[in-house]
């Protein structure tokens, strides 16, 4: 959080920074990747400005301790002129979290519509915190040359489900477990998570235990 914070809070600024959540880009055993959105809010002129950003903080393992290599705020792009029917609907939904980067995401144009149509119907049952979207996450899934869907506009990340963090001890593992049968059902070729269920479509990992992935083919 301290690398964040320097990051985006630079000396002489008067700034307060909001994490969102803090979930694993990718974890090895002596690398990591920990994907940071966060709202800032600045004072400027006299009012205040808020923005925000997702950070990939990237780690490594000496000695036995970790420490900050690497940090590579997300870049989405400008806006497009003109969005899909979907993106409006998602961007307008009171039962969609976006964190800033995610929303500047769908703005840019370069979010498919089948991420953005699956979100719209998984919000008919759940209230939905978005952690990443497209930009702030790695370009490859970690630890590997193999792209990644996310930077491709071609998947999402989920942290919260109906105002329960998917970490949390606490949250049902049922409520879980039926978000992703209901992204799966959806269109979703690659959904991970916590729990390990039947089917081709899923996969679990320590990478995935604290939100819930999905990619899309198109």
């Amino acid at each position: 959080m301290a690398a964040v914070v320097k990051l985006l809070r630079p000396a002489g600024t008067r700034s307060v920074i909001d994490v969102i959540d803090a979930q694993y880009g990718g974890i090895l055993s002596n690398s990591a990747s920990v994907l940071v959105p966060c709202r800032v809010y600045t004072i400027s002129g006299g009012r205040v400005v808020s923005g925000g950003t997702t950070v990939d903080v990237r780690l490594s393992k000496s000695r036995g301790s970790w420490r900050v290599t690497a940090t590579h705020p997300a870049q989405p792009g400008a806006a497009a002129a003109r969005l899909s029917a979907a993106a409006r609907q998602v961007l307008a939904s009171d039962r969609i979290s976006l964190p800033p980067a995610s929303a500047a995401d769908i703005r840019s144009g370069q979010v498919h519509d089948s991420v953005l149509t699956t979100m719209l119907q998984l919000a008919t049952t759940y209230r939905i915190g978005i952690s990443v979207i497209r930009s702030g996450h790695p370009l490859d899934v970690f630890g590997t040359s193999r792209p990644s869907d996310h930077p491709r506009g071609r998947a999402f990340d989920t942290w919260q489900i109906d105002r329960h963090p998917v970490v949390a001890p606490s949250t049902s593992r049922s409520l879980i477990t039926s978000y992703m049968r209901a992204a799966e059902s959806l269109g979703s070729y690659n959904v991970g998570g916590p729990y390990q269920l039947s089917g081709a479509a899923f996969f679990s990992d320590q990478t995935h235990h604290d939100h819930v992935h999905a990619g899309f083919q198109t």
